[in-house]
């Protein structure tokens, strides 16, 4: 071997083994957000199977508002504001009209 690949064949190894090190420690710092990544993780997936099974979605937003009408309204708003957001972040336009501050006058 010539001077230069034993060099490169010595760098490499030293790179794996930093290499190697650091996903080690990397492990270490993040044992404490496992069980809060894994919340999330939860989540995501759950959001994703609302979207697979839109009959239950609807099921549960009626119950929602027979149960309690007024928190209907403010989580309707709370949607709504989220779905304008989420478009205007993947870059479409909101050419939409923002509804009034409620939507439904219960006393």
């Amino acid at each position: 071997m010539t001077a230069t690949s034993e060099n490169l064949a010595a760098r490499r190894t030293r790179l794996i083994t930093e290499a190697a090190a650091q996903r080690v420690a990397l492990a270490h710092q993040m044992q404490p957000w496992r069980a809060r990544l894994a919340v999330a993780d939860r989540g995501v997936a759950m959001v994703r199977s609302a979207g697979r099974h839109p009959l239950l979605l609807a099921a549960v937003a009626v119950l929602l508002v027979l149960w309690r009408p007024r928190g209907a309204v403010r989580w309707l708003q709370y949607g709504w504001m989220g779905w304008q957001l989420v478009r205007q972040l993947r870059g479409g336009s909101i050419k939409t009209i923002s509804p009034p501050k409620r939507l439904i006058n219960i006393n």
